[in-house]
């Protein structure tokens, strides 16, 4: 069975899964293009409507911070929700190993004969990897976890709340902070560039193809810019 032992191996406890690690990565790129895209928002109406320097600096941070902690806690409460399911899955497991042990081995052969091992040798896998840790191992095939690793809504809680106020940094500072007579295309030229690389690392995280990442972020800044805008001239 020497050849099993591979299959078997147990994961570190003290790392993050490459699961727990997209899912923290994910978190902090949607929410660096969400905070680009609502401070630009309320900057763009804002500036319309006065050019007083000060107002339009408040209103940006202010719908910055609220972005971010809007973020982070839509993340905690998506992510917790997501761990409370991963949890419960698992103790249904322990129930039915217990009650239907035959079925879930069958589930783990059949597992391997779908991925071209023969049948006998799927048996014996699945005897092996049962053997050893009957749970860890009907989790993984069902349901892809790792035993004791759950989604951690901290984690992207955090994500979110660094990367929103980092991606809202851009228009702030590009707005606020350069000369009056270049503020409006620098910050166009700032977000167009802010929400191409969100867009790049969306599609690299997602296995996606980046140019239509890349040109679909950008078409939605350039929309939102234009109607944020055009609301503050009705104002």
């Amino acid at each position: 069975m020497d050849s099993l032992k591979g299959l078997t191996r147990k994961p570190k406890k003290n790392k993050m899964t490459m699961a727990e690690r997209s899912n923290t990565l994910r978190a902090g790129v949607l929410g660096a293009n969400d905070g680009i895209l609502t401070v630009v928002g309320v900057l763009f109406s804002v500036a319309v409507a006065t050019t007083n320097q000060f107002t339009i600096m408040i209103a940006g941070l202010s719908d910055l911070l609220a972005c971010a902690f809007s973020m982070a806690s839509g993340e905690y409460a998506s992510v917790s929700s997501q761990k409370d399911t991963e949890k419960a899955a698992v103790e249904s497991e322990k129930q039915l190993l217990k009650t239907n042990f035959e079925d879930e081995l069958q589930t783990v052969a059949t597992y391997y004969v779908m991925r071209g091992v023969s049948e006998t040798t799927s048996i014996k896998i699945a005897q092996e990897l049962m053997k050893k840790n009957a749970l860890e191992t009907i989790v993984r095939i069902k349901y892809g976890l790792e035993l004791g690793h759950y989604m951690n809504p901290w984690n992207a809680a955090f994500s979110s709340l660094v990367s929103a106020s980092s991606g809202g940094i851009f228009p702030l500072v590009a707005m606020t902070m350069l000369p009056v007579s270049i503020q409006w295309p620098g910050t166009i030229i700032a977000v167009i560039l802010s929400v191409a690389l969100t867009g790049y690392l969306s599609a690299k995280l997602g296995d996606g193809l980046t140019k239509t990442a890349i040109i679909r972020n950008v078409i939605v800044g350039i929309v939102t810019m234009c109607i944020h805008y055009y609301v503050g001239t009705m104002l």
